[in-house]
């Protein structure tokens, strides 16, 4: 949306506009301390961008949030794309690669709070940099919870040879990101994924569940292993759409239990950051992945596929036990 106001400043050759308008209801913060926080964290947050195709959500004055994947035509020509064939909507996609501060500052002017890169780099389509393990609570004030599936997840992970790092969601939830070596393919990624999650579910079946239906969860934590393949993960540092625009933000495992997600946004999480990297000084080396944990996973059902099948099941259940009987007679 290119406007022809004067703007109210320019950084690194980005004209930055409207800057003192609300984000969004309930943000808590204008667009000026949107931009000065992806500004403060630029060089800790583009290591999680950098190279990878992007998703970013942004929010207009007024209107619902939106997810914009293909960059739009007035995008500058120095922000660099990457095309991707969408197979679902059978057409190609231009994604951004958010590789520098001026195009940071860019997707920030244009309200872009949320940055979303995929899990693989541009240049290696067939390959995943790491593994996510999305911890997700129930409704309501239940972070403690996602946080006691957390270190069940860690202590799966332990059990298997494996380390991870640990951030908050900047919604609700946790993630825990296991760095893994190239060599492994994606089916292998996905498969040593939903194993972990089944291992954490193991270790405590009363706090956490791999299942995928949401009235199967009965209350507990969701520990969603299909963060896998294509999709995306909101990046660490990354702001949120929600209330106080929260951050997705570093937590190390000794913290975990003494903190809450509103401890963290745009306006208090760079008082927080120090000298130190938190994410990049947490995360381990790429990590090769234990054969029993493949092929445990290979055994286990993709979750969103079984709960199709289980849907289908129980919606012919359902109409089966609807349906009138057949009283007419012979």
């Amino acid at each position: 949306m290119p406007g022809t106001r004067k703007p109210d400043e320019t950084r690194d050759g980005v004209d930055l506009t409207n800057l003192d308008q609300p984000l969004f209801d309930g943000s808590e913060a204008t667009k000026r301390d949107l931009v000065d926080y992806l500004d403060a964290v630029h060089e800790r947050i583009l290591p999680e961008l950098r190279e990878r195709p992007l998703s970013v959500i942004r929010i207009r004055p007024g209107q619902p949030k939106f997810m914009q994947k293909n960059v739009p035509k007035y995008t500058p020509e120095w922000v660099k794309t990457v095309q991707v064939w969408a197979e679902a909507s059978k057409r190609e996609v231009s994604y951004a690669l958010c590789d520098d501060r001026r195009t940071l500052l860019w997707f920030a002017n244009q309200r872009a709070v949320e940055y979303h890169p995929t899990l693989m780099r541009a240049d290696r389509w067939d390959r995943v940099t790491h593994l996510v393990l999305d911890l997700d609570p129930p409704e309501g004030e239940t972070f403690t919870m996602a946080v006691r599936a957390a270190l069940l997840v860690r202590q799966a992970l332990t059990d298997s040879g494996l380390s991870g790092a640990v951030k908050t969601s900047g919604a609700k939830g946790v993630h825990v990101i296991v760095p893994i070596v190239d060599n492994v393919t994606i089916e292998d990624a996905a498969a040593a994924t939903r194993a972990i999650a089944a291992r954490a579910e193991k270790l405590d079946p009363s706090v956490a569940t791999t299942a995928y239906i949401k009235e199967d969860r009965h209350g507990k934590v969701f520990v969603d292993s299909t963060r896998a393949g294509g999709v995306t993960v909101v990046a660490a540092y990354s702001p949120r759409v929600r209330p106080g625009t929260t951050v997705s933000f570093p937590v190390g495992w000794d913290d975990l239990e003494s903190v809450t997600p509103r401890d963290f946004t745009v306006r208090t999480a760079p008082g927080l950051l120090g000298a130190a990297d938190l994410w990049a000084d947490q995360l381990p080396a790429p990590q090769a992945i234990p054969e029993d944990l493949l092929e445990e996973g290979r055994a286990i059902p993709v979750a969103r596929v079984a709960a199709m099948h289980e849907g289908k099941r129980r919606k012919r259940a359902r109409e089966a036990q609807q349906a009138p009987a057949d009283h007419s007679e012979e």
